[in-house]
């Protein structure tokens, strides 16, 4: 049996988006578990829209991910140039190729000829599709053409009377009949071949053995399958993979919220969270398990549970995962995912001058409360600016007895800095005023952060250390004097 070896082929028209970085994932999970090959493919031949800067977006952002492959545009291989505009060469060798064999032809009409002819055949209420009138022209008419400084297309000859039938991994068997297909242009005038020309001469020349695409490609298959029997290529096994749709079951969108990889990234998202998600994203693994290690998923991907019906992507799912992801990193490793976005604040000097144990205190206390890491942004301000007093902790500030529990606090703070000695220290605050604990810990709360919900006080207060919270105390003392 031949070795695996599949494909990941993005256009460079754009950042990756989710739908993109999913077949790139499943791309990547097959060839690992089959301990086969992913080749990385660059298909710019839409010279307007395609751009360096997307090209280099599309592999940090699969890096990003952790994704890897083992040839490509970036590193190379036995089988290059990975980019289609450098095998233009290649195409037109096999262009001529099908045109000496009597599988293509020339075609010289015009979009606007195009365009009447599409128009006219809805108008009947038929499928629009190209009616072959240059494929009998005689070498006299083309000629006549050519003088006329026409530039042709060229075309496929599609056969009559065919079915081709695609034995899809994972939508099962799928006919096409040839007569529902007008014949296809395989090479535009300008020299540029069509997507599904070049796709099948690198998938054969690059020995792909599995085209793991999204389902939207497969209209395309019975136009490749004519390409492949022509240049009696050997066709690969196909496996088709369900369209992602947002909550509301339609196409994703940038009304679903953030489409691009990086976006992502940018909001905080671990890409280890993602790379379950996106897993989980048509695919299921045997047991009831969701929050699954890298190794975990690669060792028991396989087609065979890849599902045949939309994905859903739901956003508060992706949270929840980020959340468990985030929950298991150390205090070490949390604060350097935090530092780009605590540097993107006005609080990054105040977070470097805390000592050690104080900054593994702070990611302690912020992490239950994150959802991503871009998160820190609004958290922060709790530590280091002035409290800002919400209307609902100037309630608890009104009551009776708050101000002996601040000045009692005060006078209680521990000289040992640290989560437990404060959290010994709001004890005793209860035990020797004989209130109930909610009557200390709220006001409390509230006097020092101005909110009546946020991460665990004695975490805060170790943050700040015993000269810190008696500012803030002794400052909420004077404002209720006030």
């Amino acid at each position: 049996m031949n070795k695996v070896r599949v494909r990941f082929a993005p256009s460079p028209t754009g950042p990756l988006h989710i739908g993109g970085a999913r077949s790139a994932l499943f791309n990547y999970l097959f060839a690992v578990n089959q301990k086969g090959q992913l080749v990385l493919r660059v298909e710019d031949t839409d010279l307007e829209r395609s751009k360096p800067e997307y090209e280099e977006e599309i592999i940090t952002s699969l890096r990003w991910l952790g994704l890897n492959w083992d040839e490509g545009v970036d590193k190379g291989g036995p089988h290059s140039p990975y980019r289609q505009t450098e095998r233009l060469s290649i195409y037109q060798e096999y262009a001529q190729d099908l045109l000496d064999k009597d599988w293509a032809y020339p075609c010289f009409c015009t979009e606007e000829e195009l365009q009447e002819e599409r128009a006219a055949l809805m108008a009947q209420g038929e499928m629009p599709r190209y009616s072959g009138k240059c494929r009998s022209l005689t070498e006299e008419e083309r000629q006549a053409h050519l003088d006329q400084g026409r530039k042709p297309a060229l075309r496929f000859k599609v056969p009559e009377n065919q079915v081709y039938v695609v034995h899809d991994l994972v939508r099962g068997q799928v006919t096409f009949d040839s007569d529902n297909i007008g014949d296809f242009i395989i090479m535009k005038s300008d020299g540029i071949p069509t997507y599904n020309f070049a796709v099948v001469i690198d998938d054969a020349l690059m020995g792909i053995t599995h085209v793991i695409r999204a389902e939207e490609h497969l209209a395309n298959t019975p136009r490749q399958l004519m390409i492949y029997e022509a240049l009696r290529f050997k066709r690969p096994e196909f496996a088709h993979i369900s369209l992602i749709l947002g909550e509301d079951r339609q196409k994703m969108s940038k009304r679903h919220g953030s489409t691009s990889l990086m976006e992502y990234r940018e909001l905080g998202y671990l890409p280890e969270a993602l790379f379950n998600f996106l897993a989980l994203l048509g695919w299921s693994p045997e047991g009831e398990e969701e929050i699954l290690e890298k190794q975990q998923i690669v060792g028991s991907f396989t087609l065979e549970r890849v599902s045949r019906s939309p994905a859903v992507f739901d956003l508060e799912k992706l949270n929840w995962m980020n959340q468990q992801y985030l929950k298991k990193l150390d205090p070490q490793e949390l604060d350097k995912r935090l530092q780009p976005f605590i540097g993107a604040t006005t609080y990054s000097e105040q977070v470097a001058g805390l000592s050690s144990e104080q900054r593994s205190w702070l990611m302690e206390a912020v992490r239950e409360r994150m959802v991503c890491l871009k998160d820190i942004e609004h958290l922060l301000p709790l530590f280091f600016a002035e409290p800002s007093i919400e209307e609902e902790a100037q309630q608890v500030l009104r009551q009776p007895g708050v101000k002996e529990v601040l000045q009692t606090l005060d006078h209680k703070l521990p000289d040992e800095e640290n989560p437990e000695a404060y959290r010994q220290c709001l004890k005793a605050v209860v035990k020797e005023l004989k209130l109930k604990a909610k009557d200390v810990f709220m006001p409390a709360r509230c006097a020092l952060t101005g909110q009546v919900h946020g991460p665990d006080l004695n975490m805060i207060m170790a943050v700040w250390g015993k000269k810190e919270t008696s500012r803030r105390l002794q400052k909420a003392i004077e404002r209720l004097d006030d």
